[in-house]
């Protein structure tokens, strides 16, 4: 057996480095091929339930499969379906909308002279220049001709991935279990730990994206805006993209209103049902829907969305999380990874002190009633069903 002791620090920190490097070098070469792969993974995972669910009504594998895929590509292409159809009318309006973003527009102008003395000569002498500098010419309509292509694609691979990865569930668990043979036991606890965690997560998204859309169409319904239930609907969905999703649901919603009425007041109507939807949204339905089922740290949190965006894209934003919880479950089974897994975990004392007066955590309700040495215990205990994938 290697003596790991006789490699001092500086070896280790740098083959640790050297790895790291080459693993997001990899995942940046072939995100085109891992991103749909990824995606079936977790879309097999939550659709699990319902293939046994139509195996206990006494149907073959394959036709259970076959209905848990089709019925989630029903609901994937209702979805796509409402929001084209409803985009289509609001395109009908697409007069009305030009000719009052005109109005504001001329109004900014106005506001822009008077307060910045800058001509309306110059202002549209920035903008064009502006214009130049980020249209460009043949490079960004390839990248985006490319990007359509990818995502095209991506429509028909992921179902098919998905199909495949259930109806060949056991033989890649098989698979694994051939492969770690001596870590038999290991492995099945860390499976079924990555089946609960994505499968509780997952869910957890699609209740939130329920209710936050609901939340949405309400508010905007009681303000007068039309398309109100379409709005609110893709604010839900945009809302599963971190960061940039709410904001960019927040700009097509300003966009809608302008069928309605030019005056600013319904302008800032929307962004106050927007603001106030996420603070119900990060407040209250994250730490109890999403949170509690993923329990990794913020700064952990951001730095993976970040690099899943800088890799794939909005798929890699949507994929960091799911993924880093899964390496969590997996470094705190493995003893040489498991400070990786701790300095991921949201570990953090219920109270603090700040000048002899104790204060509570935000997140104190989220942590379990037993101590460390009992949570080891817990986490230990081997699951009594078989883990699927």
């Amino acid at each position: 057996m290697i003596n790991e002791g006789k490699y001092p620090f500086y070896v280790k920190l740098s083959c640790t480095l050297l790895s790291l490097a080459i693993i997001v070098f990899f995942l940046c070469q072939a995100s085109q091929i891992l991103v749909p792969v990824l995606l079936s993974i977790l879309f097999a995972i939550l659709l699990r339930p319902v293939v046994n669910f139509y195996q206990r009504l006494r149907f073959p594998h394959v036709i259970a499969v076959l209905f848990a895929v089709a019925l989630f590509v029903l609901l994937i292409t209702g979805i796509i379906f409402f929001i084209t159809y409803n985009i289509g009318r609001i395109a009908d309006d697409w007069n009305k909308i030009k000719g009052n973003l005109l109005i504001h527009w001329h109004s900014l102008q106005q506001w822009i002279k008077d307060t910045l003395h800058v001509s309306y000569v110059q202002q549209e002498k920035y903008i064009q220049q502006a214009s130049e500098n980020s249209l460009g010419s043949g490079p960004g309509m390839v990248h985006t001709l490319s990007s359509f292509t990818d995502a095209m694609l991506n429509l028909v691979l992921v179902p098919l991935y998905t199909f495949l990865l259930l109806l060949y569930r056991n033989l890649f668990l098989k698979f694994l279990f051939k492969l770690f043979k001596k870590h038999r036991e290991v492995l099945q606890e860390i499976l079924m730990e990555v089946k609960n965690a994505v499968q509780n997560y997952l869910v957890g998204l699609l209740i939130e994206l329920c209710i936050v859309s609901t939340l949405t169409s309400i508010g905007l319904v009681i303000i007068g805006v039309n398309y109100a239930v379409l709005l609110g609907v893709i604010t839900g969905i945009l809302n599963l993209i971190p960061y940039i999703g709410i904001l960019v649901a927040m700009a097509l919603s300003i966009v809608a209103t302008l069928t309605t009425a030019g005056h600013l007041s319904i302008i800032f109507g929307v962004m106050a049902v927007n603001f106030i939807v996420q603070l119900i949204d990060n407040n209250i339905l994250v730490p109890l829907i999403v949170s509690s089922k993923v329990r990794i740290n913020a700064f952990v949190s951001i730095l993976a969305i970040i690099i899943g965006g800088a890799v794939a894209g909005v798929a890699g934003m949507f994929l960091a999380i799911p993924l880093i919880a899964i390496l969590k479950v997996i470094f705190d089974r493995v003893d040489e990874l498991k400070p990786w897994g701790y300095v991921m975990s949201d570990d953090l004392p219920k109270t603090f002190e700040f000048n002899n007066i104790r204060l509570p955590q935000f997140n104190a309700g989220h942590h379990d009633n037993y101590s460390d040495d009992e949570a080891d215990v817990q986490a230990d205990k081997k699951p009594d069903e078989e883990p699927p994938l």
